[in-house]
């Protein structure tokens, strides 16, 4: 097993010294923990300051309402901040900490994991992560309220907080904050979100930058993006979900080998670009005809439905040719045991239930939570010197989210994807970066083109990009080296 630290680990890391400021746990003082250290990221060596710790949000009066803890990394040896850019990185959820893409990508220290599998127990590998895009942005990684060590303060409760609005304007306000104190408000910025972090970025557009508000932003990633929920639901009714994950199922069946890749020469991109085309093309259609759709035609759709998503044309019939998440990951690989994964479905659970109808739990999650959990909490403590032993919520302490957005709906279908396209008409210089992975079964990649090619969006400033990996594309290092540089290109190209 690889040491968590390696000798060359040391040299870079271990040396940091870190210099806590004494802990105070009432609402009074915020806690704040700063330390430097160093990576080498294309060949030069960064030498950076950390400020890891705890901003307070304030009423009118001036009472602190909520603390949200953050870490930001600040590149020393710029002159000048105003050419400087700034990224302000969140996970989604809602109610997840920013350690995935701390700890997966953008931070100083990655967690190296094996590819596609479970991650076992500690000790886990952590390295020097030359693939850090520190180089050319300063980074603030944030942790919503209720998330991490984030947390309402006083009276106030998580609802407050807890919403698709709320959750925004606490973070807008938070931005604010964090500019104001750093001198930043002439930096380039950038927001990098992932999952329900896209749908953060959309309600933080409309905070920062809808109306009279103040602050405008030179680009986003959308990581595994979710802005319009009705292109991967699957709810009664709602067949355009189906539609969003058809092309999905059709990656993961070609993973798995399901398919006759012999078909396609056994090339992915060629397979997939016939799985959109009969999914817009013949599929749809299909489906809006419903019970009048004659037998002739069923009976040919269910067949092309088999030969790109491996399941059985009887299987298919049966469901009516509409076959939810849930049921996919159980029946592609039924007769092995197995069930497939959400977030990321190259991955394989065993199942005892052999005749169940959903997975037991999904095996891409259950695959990496621990080994993200520990190393974040390890680097915290032992690196940065953070002295807070309270509870750190990885993902799940946050319930009861007002799922209401007001104008833009308040329907059972949440969008916020208006308020992206009205941001790029109002800022002439907003790019958009889309990261999406193949065998993301969660936020299909699909289900992003069904809604990016709806009209109002500036298509010359928006970028699709693909990995041969899952919701968490970076777990799988010939991913992370590609998206990191799609990330490094969004920041640095004009």
């Amino acid at each position: 097993m690889i040491r968590l630290f390696s000798a060359a680990l040391g040299a870079a890391i271990l040396s940091v010294s870190a210099f806590a400021q004494e802990a105070d746990t009432s609402s009074d003082a915020p806690r704040i923990y700063e330390s430097r250290g160093q990576v080498t990221v294309n060949d030069s060596r960064i030498r950076y300051s950390v400020t890891a710790g705890e901003t307070f949000l304030r009423d009118d009066d001036g009472e602190p309402t909520a603390s949200i803890f953050s870490t930001a990394y600040i590149a020393e040896g710029s002159d000048d901040p105003r050419t400087r850019p700034i990224a302000f990185v969140f996970n989604g959820g809602p109610g997840s900490a920013s350690l995935w893409l701390h700890m997966g990508v953008f931070g100083p220290q990655r967690l190296a994991l094996p590819n596609a599998v479970d991650d076992g127990a500690a000790p886990y590998s952590m390295v020097e992560n030359v693939y850090s895009i520190l180089d050319v942005a300063d980074l603030v990684f944030v942790d919503p309220v209720g998330t991490g060590w984030s947390r309402p303060l006083g009276d106030h409760e998580g609802s407050e907080f807890w919403g698709v609005n709320e959750d925004a304007e606490s973070l807008a306000a938070f931005i604010r904050l964090w500019l104001s104190e750093n001198q930043r408000w002439n930096s380039p910025k950038y927001l990098l979100g992932e999952s329900y972090g896209t749908t953060r970025i959309g309600a933080l557009l409309n905070q920062l930058e809808g109306g009279y508000t103040d602050v405008s932003i030179n680009g986003i990633a959308l990581i595994s993006t979710v802005l319009d929920f009705r292109y991967d639901d699957t709810s009664p009714g709602n067949d355009i979900g189906y539609v969003g994950l058809m092309p999905g199922y059709a990656a993961t069946a070609w993973y798995h080998n399901k398919v006759d890749q012999s078909a396609w020469n056994g090339d992915l991109e060629a397979f997939l670009a016939d799985a959109r085309t009969f999914a817009v093309e013949e599929y749809m259609p299909a489906l809006l005809h419903g019970v009048s759709l004659d037998e002739e035609r069923q009976a040919y759709i269910v067949s092309e439905l088999a030969r790109f998503t491996g399941l059985s044309e009887q299987f298919l019939d049966r469901a009516n040719m509409r076959v939810n998440l849930q049921r996919f990951q159980r029946e592609l690989r039924r007769d092995e045991g197995l069930s497939v994964g959400r977030l990321d479905s190259r991955f394989t659970g065993v199942e005892i239930d052999g005749v169940g109808e959903r997975p037991e739990t999904d095996p891409s999650f259950y695959g990496i939570d621990g080994s993200f959990t520990a190393t974040m909490l390890d680097y915290f403590t032992r690196t940065l010197g953070v002295e807070i032993s309270e509870y750190y919520s990885t993902i799940g302490g946050v319930r009861g989210w007002n799922w209401d957005v007001g104008s833009s709906g308040g329907n059972n279908y949440i969008n916020v994807a208006p308020w992206i396209s009205r941001a790029m008409r109002q800022n002439g210089d907003l790019k958009v970066l889309v990261a999406q992975g193949y065998y993301d079964l969660a936020t299909p990649f699909f289900a992003a083109e069904l809604m990016f090619n709806q009209p109002g969006f500036d298509q010359d400033r928006v970028r699709f990009e693909y990995y041969e990996s899952g919701h968490m594309m970076y777990i799988h290092e010939p991913s992370l080296v590609e998206f990191t540089e799609h990330v490094r290109e969004l920041i640095t190209e004009d």
